[in-house]
C-alpha cells in the first residue's frame, strides 16, 4: 500500500477547522517543518495543538501562533516564544500545561490504549486539582487521562512508502509516541526509500500507525537557543 503524498500542502488539505493535532518535536528539534508551514499557510483555525513547546516566536508551532490559528496548546514547556505569553496573559490562548514526565505517559497511554495512570507528580498542586487522587503504598498519587489527536504530525530521518520510519538521535524525541496515540498520523521525512530498503531492526514506527508520508524539503533546523563558549 503506497502512502506517499507528494507535498505537505496536500498532507494538510484533509485537516479541517477545530482539529486537534500532535506536533512532535523537542523544542526545535524533531519538529514537521513542512507540515507545520503549510498548515499555516492553509489558514486552517481552531486548531488544538498538542506539542512539547510553542516553537518560537517565528519557527514551528510559533508560525500558528503568529496568525493565530490556535485556540488552545496542551504544552510542557512554552518558555521561548513571546507571542505564546502575549495570547496567555491576554486570554486569547487556552492553555494547559502538564509536567513533562506527565505529558510523554500521557500520550503513550492514549496509543496504547490505556485508560489512565496514576502519578505522584502534581499531587497537592494546581496540576491535581479536579482529579481523582489516591493514596498507594502509602504514598498519594494522581489520576491522569490519555492523551489523542484527531492527527498527528511526525518528523522522521529516514522512511520508506508504506510508512516504516528510522529517527535519528535526539531527533527521534515524542515522535514514536505520537504516532501511535493520533487517529490519523502523517510523517515527514528527509529520505524517502524503497519498501525492504530499511533493515526491519532498525524500524522504530511501524507503518500500521502511518497513515500518510512525504518527503520534506529544505529543512532549517534551527537552534532554539543558541550557546557558545568564548575562547580563553
Amino acid at each position: 500500500m503506497d502512502k506517499v503524498l507528494r507535498t505537505a500542502a496536500e498532507a494538510v488539505a484533509i485537516i479541517p477547522n477545530g482539529a486537534t493535532i500532535m506536533m512532535g518535536g523537542f523544542g526545535l528539534c524533531g519538529i514537521p517543518e513542512n507540515l507545520i508551514a503549510a498548515l499555516r499557510d492553509r489558514g486552517t483555525r481552531d486548531l488544538t495543538i498538542i506539542s512539547n513547546n510553542a516553537g518560537v516566536d517565528d519557527f514551528g508551532a510559533g508560525l500558528l501562533l503568529q496568525t493565530k490559528q490556535v485556540r488552545k496548546m496542551i504544552s510542557t514547556y512554552v518558555g521561548e516564544n513571546k507571542e505564546f505569553e502575549r495570547q496567555l496573559l491576554s486570554g486569547e490562548l487556552e492553555v494547559d500545561l502538564v509536567p513533562q514526565g506527565t505529558f510523554a505517559e500521557r500520550i503513550r497511554a492514549g496509543g496504547a490504549g490505556i485508560g489512565g495512570f496514576f502519578t505522584p507528580t502534581g499531587y497537592g498542586t494546581l496540576v491535581a486539582e479536579g482529579k481523582e487522587t489516591r493514596t498507594i503504598d502509602g504514598k498519594p498519587y494522581v489520576l491522569e487521562a490519555p492523551l489523542r489527536a484527531d492527527f498527528a504530525f511526525v518528523k522522521g530521518r529516514k522512511g520508506d512508502r508504506v510508512g516504516n520510519i528510522v529517527y535519528r538521535r535526539a531527533a527521534r524525541n515524542f515522535n514514536p509516541m505520537m504516532a501511535t496515540a493520533a487517529t490519523i498520523t502523517i510523517a515527514e521525512v528527509e529520505q524517502l526509500v524503497e519498501p525492504g530498503d530499511i533493515d526491519p531492526d532498525h524500524v522504530v514506527t511501524p507503518g500500521i500507525f502511518v497513515r500518510y508520508i512525504l518527503q520534506g524539503a529544505k529543512y532549517e533546523k534551527r537552534i532554539e537557543r543558541r550557546t557558545v563558549r568564548h575562547a580563553r
